[in-house]
C-alpha cells in the first residue's frame, strides 16, 4: 500500500504548494512512482506542473463529486515516475455542494483507495483553510507533513492545525500520524528563525526534519516555467533541500522504495543535461511556548 501524505498548513503563503511539487517530484527522481493530488482550488500544484487551466479536463472535483474515478484524472507529467490528479477553481464549490453529502469527509479516501497499490507516494495539496477539502484530505491521508515559516505567526497556526488533526484522528481517522514539521523559507542567519527552531525542536523532537529550505530565487522562478525545481535547475540550493527532504522521509519509512535515496541528487543533475523530457507522541497543542 503506498503512503498518503497531506501537505497541510491553514495558514497561508508557508510554502504548501512548492512543498507539494517539489516533494513528489523528488520522490519520481529516486524512481519512486508518485502521484501528486491538487486539492486547493487555486490549483497552483496544476499549474506549476505546466498543465493550463481547463474546466472541461477530468479534475479532483470530478473525482470528490463521484462523476469520475481517480484512474480517469490521472495526467502524466515530463518526469517519467511523477502522475498528476490536477485541480480547478470549480472545486471551491464542493464545499457547499458536499455538505449533504453520504460520506462526505471520506470521498477522497474512498477515490483514492484503487490506486494505493500503484503509487508508493501519494502527496496531497491541501488549501490554505480548514475546510471540508482539507478535511477530505486529512481523511484521506497515512500522515501529515505540516511546512512552516520560521516566525511567531506561524507558531500560532500550527496550535490549530493540530488540534484539528487531534479531533480527526478521534473520530474520522484514528491512523493519523504527523509526518514532520518543515522550515520552509529559512534563514538561518537571523535569531528568531533560530530561536523558532529552537521551541519547535523542544516541541516535535524528532518530528521536526532535519532538512529546512532556505528561500531560494531559482525555487521562486520554476513554477512560472511550469516545472518541479529539480526539473528547472537541479543544482540550485531549493531542489537540493526538496531531495534531502525526500531522501529523509524515505528514510524514515525504512523501506526499499526504487533506488537508494543518496542516488537522487544524481538523477536531478542528469535530467538537466538529457533535458526536459527526462524528466507520534506529539503533547496537546496548547503545551507549545509560543514566546519565541
Amino acid at each position: 500500500m503506498g503512503r498518503v501524505i497531506a501537505v497541510a498548513n491553514q495558514k497561508g503563503g508557508v510554502g504548501k504548494t512548492t512543498t507539494a511539487i517539489n516533494l513528489a517530484a523528488s520522490f519520481a527522481a529516486a524512481e519512486v512512482n508518485t502521484l501528486l493530488v491538487d486539492c486547493d482550488p487555486q490549483s497552483n500544484a496544476t499549474s506549476g506542473l505546466g498543465f493550463a487551466k481547463d474546466p472541461d479536463r477530468v479534475s479532483s472535483y470530478y473525482m470528490l463529486m463521484g462523476a469520475a474515478s481517480a484512474e480517469e484524472a490521472l495526467q502524466t507529467t515530463e518526469l517519467e515516475q511523477l502522475w498528476l490528479i490536477p485541480s480547478h477553481k470549480n472545486l471551491i464549490g464542493a464545499n457547499l455542494e458536499l455538505v449533504d453529502a453520504e460520506r462526505r469527509e471520506f470521498r477522497m479516501r474512498d477515490a483514492l483507495a484503487p490506486l494505493r497499490d500503484r503509487f508508493q507516494f501519494i502527496v496531497l495539496d491541501c488549501p490554505p483553510a480548514l475546510d471540508l477539502l482539507t478535511l477530505n484530505a486529512l481523511v484521506a491521508a497515512d500522515a501529515v507533513l505540516i511546512p512552516m515559516q520560521g516566525e511567531y505567526f506561524a507558531l500560532e497556526g500550527i496550535s490549530e492545525l493540530l488540534d484539528t488533526i487531534d479531533r480527526i484522528r478521534g473520530t474520522l481517522n484514528p491512523e493519523l500520524a504527523i509526518e514532520g514539521v518543515v522550515l520552509t523559507m529559512f534563514d538561518d542567519r537571523t535569531n528568531l528563525a533560530q530561536q523558532v527552531m529552537s521551541e519547535l525542536k523542544k516541541y516535535f523532537g524528532e518530528k521536526l526534519c532535519k532538512t529546512t529550505v532556505p528561500r531560494n530565487i531559482r525555487l521562486a522562478e520554476a513554477p512560472s516555467h511550469g516545472k518541479a525545481a529539480l526539473v528547472y535547475d537541479p543544482r540550485s540550493k531549493g531542489a537540493e533541500s526538496y531531495i534531502r527532504l525526500a531522501k529523509e522521509i524515505i528514510e524514515r519509512q525504512g523501506a526499499d522504495f526504487g533506488r537508494q535515496p543518496s542516488d537522487v541528487a544524481a538523477t536531478a543533475v542528469t535530467q538537466e543535461h538529457r533535458g526536459d523530457e527526462a524528466v507520534e507522541g506529539i503533547p496537546a497543542a496548547d503545551e507549545m511556548d509560543k514566546s519565541a
